[in-house]
């Protein structure tokens, strides 16, 4: 081991005799390193390296029945129990995952570095970006096949264990072009002709516009903005009324999708809670900038999402009603956004 990993090491320990229930991600920030950088200081003993093959790696989680899937970003945290099911890595733009359980779209392009910890009886795949950010983790369930995992990390592990990590800083984003070079025209009228809400994505990069630009932007009647208060009551309103609603959190490698009802919700100092026995969903509402209800055309009709975001303009997590292409849009969730209209 280095004399930086040593040292590093040595901070950690004692940071968390301190703090016995620091979170590593907290410890991280603390320490001003990434994650993956406190990660190595443990490899032989609770840490493994595995190789850089996501996509093989991903095809066997499979074979470990029942796990917990993990996927945050800075201000929410989204934990779905289930098997990873349909993994279809096909595209080079997005891999997916589509069970009724584990739903994900994964943006590999951004993964570079996958270890496997085993924290006492607590065994975990962990996906992280070029910089050490944790992207995506998967941690085995009292249902999972240990014996799966053990052979995933033999069949995995890399073969230099002491390898020197090289991370690097992700590019800023881009600046906001100034409204006056959009044509803005064109862009409300593109958005009014749209057939499926895949297609935004694709509509603002040609337009050149920021999403929370976009919703600025739009055509009289499809983006209004609301009170960031309003956003507990989504999930409120949800659970009281046993609505069926998608919840989608993401980071820029992954975005993880739960499709379903919302049963228990609660409040721990500034986070809000979902906590159901296969979903758990934990939002730091301190960290809400601009909330907004967004109108999309499709072919199967109107399709209405909350879109959440930080102060930097970047998705914290987005609602929507259940649905499937081909399938209208439910008519209580648009009650739901009609009452947070009001």
């Amino acid at each position: 081991m280095n004399i930086v990993i040593n040292q590093l090491k040595e901070k950690w320990e004692a940071l968390k005799e301190e703090n016995p229930h620091l979170r590593i991600r907290n410890a991280a920030e603390q320490l001003n390193v990434s994650e993956a950088e406190l990660l190595l200081t443990n490899v032989g003993n609770e840490v493994t390296v595995l190789k850089p093959e996501f996509a093989n790696i991903l095809t066997e989680v499979e074979k470990l029945g029942k796990v917990m899937a993990l996927t945050r970003n800075e201000e929410c945290v989204h934990e779905r129990k289930g098997t990873y099911l349909n993994g279809d890595f096909s595209s080079p733009h997005a891999q997916l995952f589509v069970g009724e359980d584990i739903d994900l779209r994964i943006f590999m392009n951004h993964w570079k570095f996958a270890f496997a910890v085993v924290e006492g009886d607590k065994k975990s795949i962990q996906f992280f970006g070029k910089d050490g950010l944790a992207l995506h983790k998967i941690y085995l369930t009292k249902d999972s096949n240990s014996k799966a995992f053990d052979e995933i990390v033999a069949q995995f592990k890399a073969e230099n264990q002491n390898e020197t990590f090289e991370f690097e800083a992700v590019a800023p984003k881009a600046a906001e072009k100034a409204d006056s070079e959009i044509d803005v025209e064109g862009f409300k009228k593109a958005w009014t002709e749209l057939k499926d809400t895949h297609d935004f994505f694709m509509m603002t990069r040609k337009f050149g516009v920021s999403r929370t630009q976009a919703l600025r932007l739009a055509p009289e009647g499809y983006a209004k903005k609301i009170d960031t208060s309003k956003v507990v009551n989504v999930l409120e309103d949800a659970s009281e009324k046993n609505l069926p609603i998608m919840i989608f959190v993401g980071n820029r490698g992954i975005i993880q999708i739960h499709t379903g009802e919302v049963k228990k919700t609660m409040w721990h100092q500034q986070w809000f809670n979902v906590i159901d026995p296969d979903f758990n969903l934990h939002l730091d509402v301190t960290k809400i900038a601009e909330a907004w209800i967004v109108k999309k055309p499709t072919e199967d009709g109107e399709v209405t999402a909350i879109e959440v975001f930080n102060k930097e303009g970047d998705f914290i997590v987005q609602f929507f009603g259940k649905r499937k292409p081909g399938i209208p849009e439910l008519q209580e969730w648009k009650d739901l956004v009609a009452d947070l209209e009001k």
